[in-house]
Formats: structure tokens, C-alpha cells, sequence
């Protein structure tokens, strides 16, 4: 696991299926996400405390506390958040209740890794204009890096400019 401060994109991912866990932040770890794995919602929130993250991947039905239920607690305790929901188990109703409920994205999985990192991308710097509403300049800059570049490209870029900012 990439643990170099400042450098990568804090991705937190709660998924109570180990095995898609440890495959999923495996792929995105080699992709330079530094990803923090935890398998339920209240270990979720218990990491939430003691770390910042950037964005989070949540799976939608899980035991104890479910997606939409993390989803709201992470959005009322961290202003900046991305969550994007993933879900085996999806329907146009829920997409809909976790939109409402403030999710950046919902996927169905299986997804397709580029997919994914797409929307990772657009969360990241829907994140970025989050913070930045009130700096004209600093938009402008983010719609620049956005342009001809990979999704990866962009999320590096983004991170890096978003850190000499805080």
C-alpha cells in the first residue's frame, strides 16, 4: 500500500465482500491511489475519524449499516467527500435515494476499470471545485488540467495542485 503523504489520492473503499476488496485496492493501488480497504460501515466511520480522505468507493448493501446510511453520515461529517456508490444489487430507485442523499456517482458492478477511473476523475475534481467555490483562478486552472489528458493524467495533476493549496 502507497502511504506517500500528499502525493496520491486518498480513496477509502468499504466493500463486506473481501475478496472484490483486496482485487479492487490492489488495482487501484497500482494506479497510485492511496487506498484504505475496510470491510463494514462502522470501521468506515472509526478510520473517517483518524484519517482525511479525498474520495470513497462504498458498496450498497451491506450488513449492519448499509451504503445509504454510510453514504449520509459520511456526507454530514465530511464536507469535501466524494462517495460513489458501487452495487451488485442495483436499481433505478436507489440510484435515485443515494443521488438525493448526496453520492457523486453510482456504478453497478461489474464495472469496467476505466469507467470507474473516469468517475473517480470527475469526483476528484467535483471535490476540487467543493473547495475552491469562492477562486475563479483555481477553477480555471482545474478546467485546464482537465483537458487531453488520461483519466490518471488528471487525477495526478489535479492532486498535485490541490495540495499546493491547502
Amino acid at each position: 500500500m502507497n502511504k506517500t503523504q500528499g502525493k496520491h489520492i486518498k480513496l477509502l473503499i468499504v466493500d463486506d465482500e473481501a475478496e472484490f476488496l483486496v482485487t479492487l485496492s490492489e488495482r487501484l493501488e497500482m494506479r497510485d491511489f492511496d487506498v484504505r480497504p475496510v470491510k463494514s460501515g462502522q470501521d468506515a466511520l472509526e478510520l473517517c475519524k483518524k484519517e482525511k480522505f479525498d474520495l470513497a468507493l462504498v458498496d450498497l448493501k451491506m450488513p449492519q449499516m448499509d451504503g445509504k446510511e454510510l453514504l449520509t453520515q459520511l456526507k454530514a461529517e465530511h464536507k469535501y467527500l466524494e462517495v460513489i456508490i458501487l452495487t451488485g444489487h442495483g436499481s433505478l430507485g436507489s440510484a435515485v435515494e443515494c443521488a438525493k442523499l448526496g453520492a457523486f456517482n453510482y456504478l453497478p458492478k461489474p464495472y469496467q476499470l476505466e469507467d470507474l477511473l473516469e468517475v473517480l476523475r470527475d469526483a476528484y475534481l467535483a471535490r476540487m471545485k467543493k473547495k475552491a467555490e469562492d477562486d475563479e483562478e483555481y477553477i480555471e486552472e482545474l478546467m485546464r488540467l482537465a483537458q487531453g489528458e488520461s483519466p490518471l493524467g488528471i487525477l495526478r495533476r489535479m492532486k498535485e495542485l490541490d495540495d499546493g493549496r491547502r
